[in-house]
């Protein structure tokens, strides 16, 4: 990792803290236990007392967004999302098929965990452009959510994916059918995002691995994709 990204580690789920001229940025804000987290990995880094400037949420899953309202008011931080997922920060997604699993899980954790609703200070849309850091542009990845966007730096050629994928040295798959609103738009977004001129990329689910192993990963995983849906019917293929 760079000097001036910090990775967050949870069991199972990481986010991201950058560190610019202005202060700290976080991409997404962790899950449970994720303030305490946060707190212990800038103070290791020695950026405990730099600003939180804003808070970038990838999109409206429980995991990534449990803790936005809490860090927002403690920092007098900004919170930008993307538009598409509006309904999730609110509290009120509806879930569909196999996603009704994710819905009822995520009302229970919402009641358990004390979530709190908000509402962004600034929208996400595909393409926009977000002065942080060394620029990141917003790239709408849909599949996972309506609204999953990642963000890309072009300076850097390194993709934040948020959960397009998950990436560990034992496996790399695509997020369990009840995580995913839209399954059948993963394979588009996979190969949205591989247009990309990228050196590296960082998911929220993954281990230790530098950017540019994740991204191989990702690669492979597009073409063992490919494969599967070039040997199914159109049918098949059709519902993912």
């Amino acid at each position: 990792m760079r000097d001036d990204l910090l990775q967050v580690r949870a069991p199972l789920l990481n986010f991201y803290v950058l560190k610019d001229a202005s202060g700290l940025h976080l991409i997404d804000s962790g899950f449970i236990g994720g303030i305490a987290l946060l707190r212990r990995a800038l103070k290791r880094r020695g950026w405990q007392g730099l600003p939180v400037r804003g808070i970038i949420l990838t999109h409206g899953h429980l995991d990534h967004i449990l803790n936005a309202a809490a860090i927002a008011r403690e920092y007098g931080a900004w919170i930008a999302a993307p538009r598409l997922d509006a309904d999730h920060y609110a509290g009120r997604a509806a879930y569909t098929g196999w996603a009704r699993v994710t819905g009822a899980l995520e009302g229970l954790g919402k009641l358990l965990l004390g979530f709190e609703p908000f509402t962004p200070v600034r929208w996400i849309d595909n393409g926009d452009f977000l002065d942080v850091w060394h620029g990141l542009r917003a790239v709408h990845l849909p599949g996972h959510t309506r609204g999953h966007t990642g963000y890309y730096c072009e300076a850097l050629k390194l993709l934040f994916s948020a959960d397009l994928f998950a990436s560990y040295w034992i496996h790399t798959c695509r997020p369990p059918v009840i995580y995913n609103s839209e399954p059948a738009l993963i394979p588009q977004s996979i190969a949205k995002a591989l247009k990309l001129d990228l050196a590296g990329v960082v998911p929220n689910h993954c281990d230790r691995a530098e950017p540019a192993e994740h991204l191989a990963r990702l690669v492979r995983l597009h073409k063992k994709i490919s494969r599967r849906e070039q040997s199914l019917p159109p049918a098949e293929t059709k519902r993912g």
